[in-house]
């Protein structure tokens, strides 16, 4: 313990000492864009737009081996067919040896404020689905609600519209997605489950790749911007998990999805401020665990709030947050049948620390982790992490 804190000590001094020059990349929440929304809104007189963005890890549980990884290289392509039409695509490169196609999708602007898409998307759901890049989140690692309910990076297949209601304050998003594969043959006869209690319907996620399509569903969002520096958010999706011609007619081979949440993000002078709520119901969970043998639990349910200060004054080049960010989640909030909750998906984690934007679109950030779960009797290993993010 005494090793790592000194480590963040050195970090502390480090990153308050150094200088560089201002971080272009925005932090109203009003005005931030996301990749992909970058893309479409500056290649203006140009054909070919070229961007990317990355992340350097290091996380060190205590008592155990630290661990240094490329988590993701992504690599950011635009084409503009014309003033309408538009395509954007981005292909991640994970752990170093993943390859992914993050979004492959076509933009058409019908009108000033309407554009319609179709392909592979990011489904708008939360803050860090579709605000991810490493520059514009606290923490070297996403928030682990995230990763464990809504689930990012959570991309499907579909189509649909976006665009806003300026005199209204309001924007929006509407699209068709294939929906989460919940089961498959295993190849021996029998049905593997591919959602369960830990990581809920993570495990569901089809990225695109040959995707089974048994029913579509619907995810809706919306942004309100009315107010100086707040950016509120409303998303919904519903419909029902995927599952193979096979299979999808078996009781509880699929499981019916509803889920919501709510987000805030606020920015004012030196201080920033964000906070979600995010509820899954899940119905069929009962049958879908008798045939599988899975534990998925029938509601799911967390939301963190987090604060962060600006150390530097107003008008430095530079910017150095010191945040504090608390997340309760449980995979297990109730769960249907004989199946009995499990107190360890009910996680806490306190993550505070600190992120250093040292140029455009280059942040380098540290944090300590807090970790706990609902559990009696069983330590879970808190966690030093660092970390170094890219953007451009």
């Amino acid at each position: 313990m005494k090793k790592l804190s000194l480590i963040f000590a050195l970090f502390i001094g480090t990153v308050v000492s150094a200088q560089t020059v201002q971080d272009s990349i925005t932090f109203d929440p009003q005005k931030q864009l996301n990749a992909a929304q970058r893309i479409l809104s500056g290649n203006y007189g140009k054909s070919v737009t070229v961007g990317a963005y990355g992340e350097l890890t290091y996380n060190q549980p205590e008592a155990l081996n630290g661990q240094l990884d490329v988590h993701r290289i992504v690599l950011l392509f635009g084409y503009k067919f014309n003033d309408k039409t538009q395509f954007v695509t981005e292909i991640e490169f994970e752990h170093v040896e993943e390859v992914y196609v993050e979004q492959a999708f076509v933009n058409y602007n019908v009108a000033p404020n309407v554009n319609l898409r179709g392909g592979l998307m990011l489904v708008p759901f939360g803050i860090i689905n579709e605000f991810h890049e490493p520059t514009t989140f606290n923490g070297v690692d996403r928030p682990a609600m995230d990763g464990a309910i809504v689930p990012t990076t959570w991309r499907e297949l579909g189509f649909g519209v976006t665009g806003r209601f300026n005199s209204l304050s309001l924007g929006y998003q509407a699209y068709v997605f294939n929906g989460f594969k919940s089961t498959a043959l295993d190849g021996q006869g029998g049905i593997d489950g591919n959602l369960g209690g830990a990581s809920a319907l993570r495990g569901g996620r089809q990225k695109g790749i040959e995707s089974t399509v048994s029913s579509p569903n619907l995810s809706v969002k919306f942004d309100y911007y009315g107010i100086p520096g707040l950016r509120l958010g409303l998303s919904g999706y519903f419909g029902d998990t995927q599952s193979e011609d096979q299979i999808e007619d078996i009781p509880g081979a699929t499981v019916g999805v509803s889920m919501f949440a709510l987000d805030a993000r606020y920015l004012y002078q030196r201080f920033t401020a964000r906070g979600q709520f995010v509820r899954g119901n899940l119905s069929g969970t009962d049958a879908y665990n008798d045939l599988t043998g899975r534990d998925l639990g029938s509601v799911l349910q967390g939301y963190y709030i987090e604060g962060a200060y600006n150390l530097l004054p107003q008008g430095n080049a530079q910017r150095l947050f010191a945040f504090a960010r608390y997340s309760q989640y449980d995979t297990h909030a109730e769960t249907a049948g004989n199946l009995a909750e499990n107190d360890a998906y009910n996680r806490t984690v306190l993550t505070t620390g600190l992120s250093y934007h040292i140029a455009p679109g280059v942040v380098v950030k540290g944090d300590y982790q807090f970790r706990d779960n609902a559990q009696s009797g069983v330590d879970v290993p808190n966690q030093l992490n660092f970390g170094i993010g890219v953007w451009f």
